[in-house]
């Protein structure tokens, strides 16, 4: 069995319907050279074309870095798809209908085709309606507004307002109740009757790495009661865990950069999009987790964490080293404002946001200089207590190089001899709860 179920025929039928040059035309720019086309790399950094297509092989070779392949392979590697949803983009650009060799996996498609189907129905509707006079969306465009929301940005996003009914979505969609369900739009009341999941929220679409619909996030406006956010449930499209908002948009500038920036929600995203540094990524109400660094490790090996780390705090800090070591990632962290998330940051300097990710310090390097920044070093017992607090949090890392490193860094700011330090060096120091150590 192919990869996904496909039938190797249809595969072999896609690999010839597609037009291979007009493809990666649509990425980079070609230039024939005798019989072939060359151009810039789309997979690593050059300066000279040194890709190059055969149009009458359909395939493609980089002599610079060794990126070979068909056209299957080419959008693989481009959009980070596995194989099966790599044919099935191109199948649905030629307009071929595949066949699947497992009856079963064959109708999971396809039903899951249908329910893709919806969410772009929906997604379309909830983006109209923000647009009408239908009412609470004046006030939805107000307050995105007041965010630095404009038309341009919206349409970007795609972001819509849920009307405040039960069931305007459902009937202008009509809905089954297995749709409803199973894309996690409505569901069915005490009554029997069918409601919308959103009611008077402005909606953001979640979608996967390629691009398709699978859930959304809604905020509350700042006057209007229940909780600021309400997500999608869980579905046979979405799984929290595996999803990353803002991933379909950020891959291209993640893979070019080789960094990408992991933020909290949405509109983080966006204000990242908004200070020029369109790389940013959210975890979908979810905490940073293994199954997000699975993900994000086949992207980029630089995460800059964009979000309150103080939180992050002892209890964290294993975890980070151990993803780290586990996934082969630098993990950095953007020193922002006290009390201030990157939208906040966004809406009043933005080129100090783009420049925070910039300068971001390694996450044992945050902790340190934040423990430090908040101890008094202006006086002997200030400095031994800061010293005490941020060998503590050096002691947590695992590598006795990168502790012996960091502690001579500190011992030098805060003025600790080097027999003092060889002693320190010996016997992990334990941390003063009243020190600067305990805000971290």
């Amino acid at each position: 069995m192919n990869a996904m179920g496909i039938v190797a025929e249809d595969i072999d039928r896609v690999r010839s319907a597609t037009d291979f040059v007009a493809l990666a035309a649509e990425h980079i720019a070609l230039k024939r050279v005798g019989r072939q086309y060359q151009g810039l790399c789309p997979f690593h950094t050059e300066k000279s074309g040194s890709f190059s297509i055969s149009p009458d092989k359909g395939v493609y070779y980089c002599f610079g870095c060794g990126a070979k392949g068909d056209a299957i392979d080419f959008v693989r590697n481009l959009e980070h798809l596995d194989f099966g949803a790599a044919v099935e983009r191109l199948a649905a650009k030629a307009g071929i209908s595949l066949r699947y060799d497992n009856e079963a996996m064959g109708r999971d498609r396809a039903r899951k085709a249908e329910l893709w189907k919806v969410m772009e129905k929906a997604v379309a509707f909830y983006h109209d309606q923000l647009n009408t006079k239908t009412p609470g969306a004046g006030a939805a465009r107000s307050y995105l507004r007041s965010r630095g929301y404009d038309t341009d940005l919206v349409r970007q996003f795609q972001i819509g307002w849920a009307p405040d009914g039960w069931d305007a979505l459902s009937k202008e969609l009509r809905l089954t109740a297995e749709q409803g369900r199973e894309t996690g739009l409505c569901f069915v009341n005490k009554v029997g009757k069918l409601n919308d999941f959103f009611r008077s929220r402005i909606l953001f679409p979640i979608f996967d790495v390629s691009g398709k619909p699978v859930a959304f996030g809604g905020r509350k406006l700042p006057d209007a009661d229940g909780p600021k956010y309400r997500n999608s449930p869980e579905t046979p499209l979405y799984r929290k865990s595996e999803i990353l908002y803002g991933l379909n948009w950020a891959k291209t500038d993640v893979v070019a950069t080789g960094e990408v920036i992991v933020c909290e929600g949405y509109t983080d995203v966006i204000a990242f999009h908004q200070a020029g540094a369109p790389r940013a990524v959210a975890t979908c109400g979810t905490a940073l987790a293994d199954e997000h660094f699975k993900i994000l490790k086949n992207f980029a090996r630089r995460i800059v964490l964009a979000y309150d780390a103080d939180a992050a705090g002892q209890n964290a800090a294993e975890k980070f080293y151990a993803w780290e070591k586990r996934y082969e990632v630098d993990l950095h962290v953007v020193a922002l404002p006290k009390g201030a998330d990157p939208a906040d940051v966004a809406r009043t300097d933005p080129a100090r946001l783009k420049s925070a990710v910039a300068e971001a310090h390694r996450f044992l390097a945050f902790r340190i200089e934040r423990i430090l920044d908040g101890g008094d070093l202006r006086s002997p017992e200030g400095r031994a207590r800061a010293f005490d607090a941020a060998a503590a949090a050096i002691w947590d890392h695992p590598n006795e190089l990168v502790r012996e490193d960091y502690l001579r860094q500190v011992a030098d700011r805060c003025r600790v001899s080097d027999e003092t330090l060889a002693r320190r060096l010996s016997a992990r120091p334990v941390a003063d709860p009243a020190s600067p150590g305990g805000q971290d």
